[in-house]
């Protein structure tokens, strides 16, 4: 991916918010949608543009999909994972992202725990 096409599509607050939430760890689609308040049609978009891009991997597990940051972006994109990791924590929006993360997984709010714990009640 050039300069060019990074930026380009990095050039969204949704999707930099998304990339800070999955620079702590893995998501499903409907956690991110509720960590930032924003539909699962508009998550999805955002997703599927920083996937194509090559930006987040995904992986199934059951009926969720998972996006994780791909590793190759990673790698090389060092030097700009660290100027975000750094403008994230400048900028409060991207804080209290972390903060609902944070509560989420604290309260096992997740939607795969959320679902389990549903069926098993059904049994």
């Amino acid at each position: 991916m050039n300069l060019a096409e990074i930026l380009k599509i990095l050039g969204d607050e949704c999707r930099l918010r998304i990339i800070n939430l999955l620079l702590e760890q893995r998501l499903c689609v409907c956690d991110i949608e509720k960590i930032l308040g924003t539909t699962q049609s508009n998550t999805s978009r955002h997703l599927n543009k920083l996937k194509v891009a090559g930006v987040l991997s995904a992986s199934k597990k059951s009926q969720w999909i998972y996006y994780s940051m791909n590793e190759r972006f990673l790698q090389e994109n060092e030097k700009l994972i660290e100027f975000l990791k750094e403008k994230f924590s400048q900028q409060e929006i991207f804080g209290k992202d972390l903060i609902r993360l944070k509560e989420l997984k604290e309260k096992g709010k997740e939607c795969e725990h959320v679902l389990t714990k549903v069926q098993r009640s059904d049994i």
